[in-house]
């Protein structure tokens, strides 16, 4: 009987990584605060399809399966944390920020954050054509990421990853953009009979080209949430949002 590191192998065959490549993913790996047992499937979850081609390398060495595994982990652990993190968040809202989290453009965001264009497999055609910055390639690459870690560490590591990258944005109010959280907010208060919802921005903060502005939240003129952002709408949502994390906790405990 195969081992269970043999079968997670299976084809693959191993990418040469010189020492100045392998610096560069420790370096990424101290950032991260992560460890893997098996460099090789780390740097498997960075090459892509091109250079296994064009290096002729063979068997399932590019990083296609791990991103399928990847996208299926990615998406279960958000579910959970929005599951648990918005109690009073109803599915069709769960699904809707979902969505927004594991998007294509939210994921390529944290691929450039974290700088892994810069570490990617690429065939020279690939490479020439601007394939270390598009997109479509660095989203792929952060999901293959996350099916390396689950491989090689388990679920409770990779959720700890996204708890450090993607949670915290969702935290921050990244995804006010395409939430809707002051009707979230209107309907809870509404079905709870808690009062009256009103806002306040009580903040305008940095220079003029690039303003924050912070804003409270009142129910009944109780203060539940305080958000920021670029934008007295978005400031305004980021509160909300906040408001409804707040009646979370309190609905868990």
């Amino acid at each position: 009987m195969k081992s269970t590191s043999n079968r997670r192998q299976g084809q693959r065959k191993n990418v040469h990584v010189d020492s100045k490549h392998k610096q560069k993913f420790q370096d990424l790996l101290n950032r991260l605060e992560l460890t893997f047992s098996d460099d090789q499937l780390l740097y498997q979850a960075f090459t892509h399809s091109s250079y296994v081609n064009e290096k002729k390398i063979g068997g399932d060495s590019d990083n296609e399966r791990l991103e399928f595994l990847g996208d299926a982990v990615l998406e279960l652990c958000v579910s959970q944390y929005l599951y648990r993190r918005f109690r009073t968040m109803q599915e069709g809202e769960m699904t809707k920020l979902r969505a927004a989290v594991v998007r294509e453009p939210s994921l390529a965001e944290l691929a450039r954050e974290y700088d892994f264009g810069s570490l990617v497999f690429l065939g020279k055609g690939e490479g020439m054509t601007g394939g270390r910055e598009r997109s479509a390639l660095l989203a792929d690459v952060f999901e293959a990421f996350v099916g390396a870690l689950y491989l090689d560490q388990g679920l409770e590591a990779v959720d700890t990853f996204l708890e450090r990258t993607v949670y915290k944005k969702i935290e921050t109010g990244s995804y006010t953009d395409v939430m809707d959280f002051k009707s979230q907010l209107q309907e809870f208060v509404q079905r709870a009979a808690a009062g009256k919802v009103t806002y306040e921005i009580v903040a305008e903060q940095g220079p003029a080209h690039s303003r924050e502005f912070v804003s409270r939240v009142f129910i009944d003129g109780d203060h539940h949430g305080e958000g920021s952002g670029k934008t007295k709408k978005s400031a305004e949502q980021h509160a909300a949002q906040k408001a409804l994390m707040h009646f979370s906790t309190e609905n868990e405990s």
